[in-house]
This record gives C-alpha cells, structure tokens and sequence, in this order.
C-alpha cells in the first residue's frame, strides 16, 4: 500500500470516527431530555436524585452489552458512570432550583 491509498483510508475511517462521534452527541443529547424528565419527576414526587439500584442494574446490562458486542467492559462501565454522575449533579439541580443550569463557553 501507497502512502496516497494509506492517507485516503485514513482519512476515510476518520470520516466514519466523525460520523459516529456525532451520532453519540445526538443520543446523548436525546437521554439527557429523558433524565430530565425524570429529574423533574423525582423532585416532584420527593423521591432522591440518585437510585443506586437502578444504576448497579444498568451497568451490569452494559457490561454484558459490552461482552456481546466484544467491547472491554471497563469502557462500558466507565461511560455509564459519568453519565449517572452528569443525571445526579441534574437531578440535583433540578430539587433544588427547579431546573438545570447548562455551562456554555
């Protein structure tokens, strides 16, 4: 393989990177509009920003959607705990304020 076909399939997989990188922020963008219902939801009913059952169940489900899918685990894991962290911190806004401040640059 050339150096031209090497740097045309490197830019060709970057692409495929890119695209996917994308469709995650739209994914994640779509779950966080349902935590925040849930959010709302919770802090009308009382109930904690935090539900450590739910999130044991949920990472057991991604770890062994990870196995099937033949991702490490640990990625799986790590991914579904900052994403909880991110829903708690919201959760907690919304109890407390009533809604979520968003941080723009």
């Amino acid at each position: 393989m050339n150096e031209n076909d090497s740097s045309a399939q490197l830019i060709g997989l970057r692409l495929s990177i890119d695209n996917i990188d994308a469709a995650l922020v739209h994914m994640l963008a779509e779950r966080f509009k349902f935590t925040q219902q849930v959010g709302r939801l919770k802090a009308a009913t009382g109930l904690p920003p935090s539900d450590p059952e739910r999130e044991r169940v949920q990472i057991n489900r991604l770890r062994a959607l990870a196995e099937e899918s033949h991702l490490d685990p640990a990625i799986a894991e790590k991914f579904l705990n900052f994403i909880v962290a991110e829903v708690i911190h919201h959760h907690e806004q919304i109890a407390s304020t009533g809604s979520i401040e968003t941080q723009h640059p």
